[in-house]
């Protein structure tokens, strides 16, 4: 239930409002939804075709491009043309994102390196390998620990 003053909102006027508004709106029949300008076919199929091309993180439309997609095509897919589409699309750049992600991982595991670049991630995208990642750092820390000779133990011939 929303509290307090809304507005003022003209009849067929666009305007600007938070996503949760715009969804609790929509869900009470009382608005209906444009897309971002990113959510169009042609420009999400140059986004994951630009994604597949790179070695490296693409920067994406949205740093919420997951959570947008997901939300607006929950409440407001009748408003969203191509929604279908949109969504596999999302969903192919979003696998492939995370492929490369796991790839660098694995990469950046074996070969031991202290420290990561993660240019162009998002949020999400991050916490889909942040806990692996991190168990893995703590288990190669381990590793290391154990590999160097403790201080001031002494070293016997025999």
């Amino acid at each position: 239930v929303l509290q307090g003053d809304l507005g003022p909102f003209n009849p067929g006027l666009p305007v600007e409002v938070p996503v949760w508004l715009a969804i609790s709106l929509k869900q009470r029949q009382k608005c209906r939804l444009v897309p971002p300008e990113w959510m169009d076919v042609a420009k999400l199929e140059e986004i994951r075709d630009q994604e597949r091309r790179e070695e490296t993180f693409t920067p994406m439309p949205s740093p919420y491009y997951m959570e947008l997609t997901k939300l607006l095509l929950n409440y407001a897919s009748d408003n969203i043309p191509k929604a279908d589409e949109i969504r596999t699309l999302v969903k192919d750049t979003w696998d492939t994102r995370v492929a490369k992600l796991r790839l660098s991982a694995d990469s950046f595991i074996r070969q031991q390196e202290a420290h990561a670049k993660l240019d162009n991630l998002t949020l999400m995208e991050i916490n889909t390998t942040g806990t692996f990642l991190t168990q893995a750092l703590d288990q190669m820390y381990k590793l290391r620990s154990n590999l160097q000779p403790a201080q001031g133990a002494q070293s016997q011939d025999f």
